[in-house]
């Protein structure tokens, strides 16, 4: 079984801020909803060696019975799913169509993660000889307990349960999350329903454990029982904690992303209404909170695509960020795109609304900051954290590196260039951060200029998009959601999609091993009827 939580819900009886717990604010209104203790160092410590000990149970279970107890969680958020959706609506302020969305996903997700363990290939499990008698066998192991800190902007998707969770546990490793500060109730809730599906599943104590605070948080990354930690937001948090856990070698996969271009080839932009209105549909998607957000579309001059996107954003709703330092930093943001259009003579912008920029301190900007105080600086506000979404036009040339202009601001915001020369606004995408992923618009099969485009970009993002938008992320086996640095931390790896295993994993091999030496996988019978390489050839268990 799994550990039982003890965590609780301190109900709000003082507007005051406790700085032993995170806050829940609705980011609708900005009113304090109650709060969610810390965890203690001595509570952290205990949760560490019940992991430590539940490591080696877990490694050697069998891939399916993994898989089932994916499932059984699967089956308790699509249970308790009205109740999961209403507390992540009052944390989040995302809408209800949205969550049911997402929790949708994530238990479908989770039941994928599953069938990947059971189906056996990111094992890689194979066995040969090497001369004489000698043989040699090769497969991969689990880590060990793996820290996951969530994200602000996918509570099911990317938090308490989601991508990250659920691969470490298909692959074999106990799992500790950090709750986000953004949705504390929601993730105590979460937890407990995780943990209680673990252990009618038969997981064993210490699988799955739940902290809560930012000191909890650094604990986990300085534990020596922490063998890999999983990572989604910003990216000054990423890399403070890719930093820290370097003094112990630890890797980690920190997911942040930058700022993801769009190319519209001169045959596409023929429909320059359709692309205009996919585009301000994409980039105001969840108030503009993904890491997937197109931040930049490039497009032929004379296409009429920057006055079509104008048209679009008029009819563009405003809507609340997640948390008041989220809004005051795209508020920020704003003010500094602002400034760097006007200094390069572009005054060109427009949004759906008088949207006041505060010149705020940009530090302040940071999607997944773990800091109270913030919210609680604006939690009387009436409004909320809404904000507008806007766009400003830019030129080529301004594009260049160190121009703000090229730094994310976490929200509804997007630029436009319109471009003369196809080949130069190709240079200029490679004078761009890489990022996770990017749009390619062509006139179809025989584009002339499409192939070139996606050939350029492929050295710069984990995914390209042909005539597609990049904020769907399909949870399948050929998905790479990923790139490299600074959108990541680990280039060669993805947080979403079969391969997501092959974080929590590593290879080791053992030298004229008897069976008894072997996982069951590597058996003469195949028990786990999973692929191996048996001398050289791939095999397939029989159906």
């Amino acid at each position: 079984m799994s550990e039982t939580l003890a965590t609780t819900v301190t109900p709000a009886a003082d507007p005051a801020v406790d700085p032993a717990a995170d806050p829940s604010y609705d980011p609708r209104t900005g009113a304090q909803h109650g709060s969610v203790p810390h965890t203690t160092p001595e509570h952290v410590a205990a949760i560490l060696r019940r992991a430590q000990s539940a490591a080696s149970v877990i490694a050697g279970t069998s891939p399916a019975t993994r898989q089932g107890w994916l499932t059984a969680i699967a089956d308790s958020l699509r249970t308790h799913e009205d109740e999961l959706v209403r507390l992540a609506g009052e944390e989040t302020g995302l809408g209800a169509d949205r969550l049911h969305g997402e929790l949708a996903k994530c238990a479908t997700s989770t039941v994928f993660y599953g069938a990947v363990a059971a189906e056996g290939s990111y094992l890689g499990a194979g066995t040969e000889g090497i001369g004489g008698d000698s043989t040699l066998s090769r497969w991969n192991i689990p880590l060990g307990p793996v820290a996951v800190f969530g994200a602000s902007n996918f509570p099911f998707g990317f938090g308490v349960i989601g991508h990250d969770v659920a691969s470490a546990l298909g692959a074999g490793c106990p799992v500790i999350v950090k709750a986000h500060p953004a949705h504390p109730r929601l993730s105590v809730r979460l937890a407990e329903l995780v943990s209680d599906a673990l252990e009618r599943a038969g997981a064993p104590v210490g699988s799955y454990a739940l902290v809560v605070g930012f000191d909890a948080g650094l604990q986990l990354v300085d534990a020596a029982e922490i063998t890999a930690i999983a990572f989604t937001g910003s990216q000054g948090g990423g890399m403070a904690l890719v930093q820290r856990a370097a003094a112990r070698g630890v890797p980690v996969f920190a997911e942040m992303g930058t700022v993801n271009p769009v190319f519209v080839t001169t045959d596409a932009a023929a429909d320059s209404a359709q692309i205009a209105a996919g585009f301000v549909g994409s980039f105001t998607l969840g108030a503009g909170q993904f890491c997937t957000k197109p931040g930049l579309l490039f497009a032929p001059a004379g296409a009429g695509i920057f006055d079509a996107v104008r048209a679009e954003l008029r009819q563009a709703p405003s809507a609340p960020l997640l948390t008041a330092g989220i809004a005051r930093g795209y508020r920020a943001g704003l003010t500094g795109l602002a400034e760097a259009a006007a200094a390069a003579g572009n005054a060109g912008a427009d949004s759906a609304g008088a949207d006041s920029a505060e010149a705020d301190s940009a530090e302040a900007d940071s999607a997944e900051a773990d800091s109270a105080e913030a919210d609680s600086a604006e939690a009387d506000s009436a409004d909320g954290y809404a904000v507008d979404p806007q766009a400003f036009l830019v030129r080529l040339e301004d594009l260049h590196p160190g121009s703000r202009l090229l730094e994310e601001c976490f929200g509804p915001v997007a630029l436009v260039c319109e471009y003369e020369d196809a080949a130069a606004a190709l240079d200029a995408l490679t004078r761009l951060q890489p990022s996770l992923v990017a749009s390619v618009f062509t006139g179809g099969p025989d584009d002339p200029e499409s192939a070139g485009v996606v050939g350029r970009l492929l050295g710069q993002v984990g995914r390209v998009a042909l005539n597609a938008w990049p904020t769907g992320v399909a949870t399948s086996w050929s998905m790479q959601h990923g790139g490299p640095w600074p959108a990541t931390s680990r280039s060669e790896a993805t947080s979403v999609g079969a391969g997501a295993l092959d974080r929590f994993v590593r290879p080791v091999a053992v030298q004229n091993a008897d069976p008894a030496h072997l996982p069951a996988g590597l058996h003469p019978d195949n028990p786990w009827r999973i692929p191996r390489r048996i001398d050289g050839k791939l095999t397939l268990p029989a159906s």
